[in-house]
């Protein structure tokens, strides 16, 4: 017989991948696409990639009454912020994809100090929302949100390089 923390996993995991198809989804659009049909293309995903992430929150946190309001409030605060980031994350791997063979060391290294940047920022943002939270809505709302926010970057982080190739992966 399933628990109902265990019934919340599994439905968790389900939702997480039908997140890491999507994902990949945006990976596999062709390069030639243009900048603007591209933009509306990000948007559209991560309307839907928001749509089945704030479910699985909805799932696993565990606030009720005047906590919830002040919980979700700075959840939909916190992923309009996130969703910012994720844009400038999706046309630095973008950039990286679509130029693979060509980018010189210069641009690898420029590339690479911009994903850099943008983790740090994102984790930046991740601990100011934690401390909002814990402050707005307690310690267990904030831990969990913590918790299935680095789950959610782990398993997109994991999508992400299981489907790009290692550099020099296709030959110098």
């Amino acid at each position: 017989m399933k628990t109902p923390q265990l019934s919340k996993l599994i439905k968790t995991k389900k939702i997480m991948k039908k997140l890491i198809t999507l994902l990949c989804a945006i990976f596999m659009t062709q390069a030639s696409i243009n900048a603007q049909t591209f933009e509306e293309e990000i948007d559209f995903m991560q309307s839907i990639f928001g749509m089945e992430k704030k479910e699985m929150y909805s799932n696993f946190v565990t606030v009720k009454g005047p906590v919830a309001d002040n919980f979700w409030a700075l959840y939909d605060e916190y992923e309009s912020k996130r969703k910012a980031l994720g844009k400038n994350r999706i046309n630095l791997l973008m950039d990286y994809a679509e130029n693979y063979d060509t980018h010189s060391v210069e641009k690898l290294d420029e590339l690479m100090k911009a994903m850099i940047k943008q983790k740090s920022d994102l984790d930046k943002l991740i601990n100011q929302y934690y401390k909002k939270i814990r402050k707005s809505s307690g310690a267990k709302a904030a831990a969990q949100f913590l918790q299935l926010e680095s789950y959610i970057l782990a398993a997109v982080r994991t999508a992400i390089m299981e489907n790009i190739p290692f550099i020099g992966e296709l030959g110098d």
